[in-house]
């Protein structure tokens, strides 16, 4: 099994942004901690940049980086002993050997550290959140952030995000996180083989499901890097169904869209499946594997994205015109209702950073899909594709994209 990423690539991350900075003062937190119910938390997942600058998996922590200095400061939370006997937490040692950081201080320390800095500097950076997140995504921002910056903005004169600089970091990928990455590709395409084997004994789509989990586990892994969605019939059509408790239906196909999380970093990979397909479901699939392929050899270094988009928009029309399902204008986002490709990394989506051309050592996904509510069927096939200094390369190819 790969080792996880040592404390010297945290390190040289603190160090990259810094230098993006221009020797800046950067100040940022992990995410805290949200109820699940009554007096439980739900399971704890790492605020992406933060862990990125840390490798700390813990909440409430902080990490000062002083890009003049070089010197990097990591701000412990209070633990009550009541806290401490229940979840556990992170000691100072522990927190110095996973990020490579100088030192460890606490909360108080911390404020009157940065009251210090801002005699002198007026200007701090940190990575902001998603701004109206209720409004556009449907749910509540993990408040850690936002608190944050509200203290920042007490003590300093200007609080700049710098979300976009560690995006633009973030999205070319350093070797020793490809391998990480290729290894997470690598376990699900292998749990993915092992589920199509024995596809026609399943009968439930939690069953499904199951088998993933404990290929995941069962190999060291934390688990899956999203709700897995493992979707019959017409519960394909809905993007991001996770209920994973219907019955798996004959000859309507099943859509599997799951990735392994290994050592903080996911992999995301849809196909879709049936044992005994009927006609029509073998049609949309011929049509999604077909525009499939086509997608993917268009990616290459230096491909503008806009050029990309209108490429994809005339594959995936030819896609749907060949099924009879593109007879008005709105048809094409009716029954193709999502984007064909996201960055891959830490989050499994990814940002690339709004670039205009593709890079070499960026992760993106290809994922074109047909959905017809009305016939109950829902097609996608997604793969994990890294842009290389000549072409592309897919890292999910030894897995067979047939239904």
């Amino acid at each position: 099994m790969i080792k996880p990423l040592g404390n010297k690539f945290f390190a040289e991350n603190r160090s990259r942004l810094s230098r993006v900075l221009g020797g800046g003062l950067i100040v940022a937190t992990a995410y805290t901690a949200l109820q699940r119910g009554n007096d439980a938390a739900f399971g704890f997942e790492q605020e992406a940049n933060f862990w990125y600058l840390t490798g700390i998996e813990h909440p409430d922590w902080w990490v000062i980086i002083d890009g003049t200095s070089g010197k990097t400061t990591l701000v412990q939370p209070a633990v009550s002993d009541v806290h401490e006997l229940f979840d556990g937490s992170l000691s100072q040692e522990e927190a110095l050997e996973i990020s490579g950081a100088h030192d460890v201080i606490d909360r108080d320390a911390a404020l009157m550290q940065l009251r210090t800095y801002a005699r002198t500097r007026g200007l701090v950076y940190t990575p902001g959140n998603l701004p109206g997140s209720r409004e556009s995504l449907g749910f509540y921002a993990n408040p850690a952030q936002r608190e944050l910056r509200a203290t920042l903005r007490r003590i300093f004169t200007t609080v700049e995000d710098c979300r976009r600089e560690m995006a633009k970091l973030r999205a070319i990928k350093r070797p020793e996180e490809i391998t990480v990455i290729r290894s997470a590709i690598d376990l699900t395409s292998t749990a993915f083989s092992d589920v199509r084997a024995k596809f026609g004994n399943y009968k439930h789509e939690y069953e499904i499901e199951a088998e993933f989990t404990h290929a995941f586990r069962s190999h060291g892994a934390a688990g899956h890097a999203y709700d897995p969605i493992v979707a019959s019939g017409a519960n394909a059509c809905t993007l991001h169904y996770h209920a994973n408790r219907d019955a798996v239906r004959a000859h309507g196909g099943v859509l599997i869209d799951i990735g392994a999380r290994l050592h903080g970093y996911a992999a995301d990979i849809t196909r879709t499946y049936d044992a005994d397909p009927s006609k029509r479901l073998g049609e949309v699939h011929k049509a999604v594997q077909n525009a499939h392929a086509q997608v993917i050899e268009l990616l290459k270094p230096g491909l503008d994205l806009r050029e990309y988009m209108a490429s994809v928009e005339g594959i995936m029309s030819d896609a749907l015109d060949s099924l009879d399902l593109l007879m008005t204008s709105e048809d094409y986002s009716r029954y193709f209702p999502h984007s064909i490709s996201h960055g891959l990394g830490i989050d499994v989506h990814d940002s690339l950073g709004s670039p205009q051309v593709l890079e070499p050592g960026m992760i993106l996904t290809v994922e074109p899909g047909v959905y017809i509510p009305e016939e109950s069927i829902g097609v996608r096939i997604e793969d994990d594709i890294l842009i290389t200094e000549n072409g592309h390369e897919n890292l999910s190819a030894s897995l067979s994209t047939d239904l």
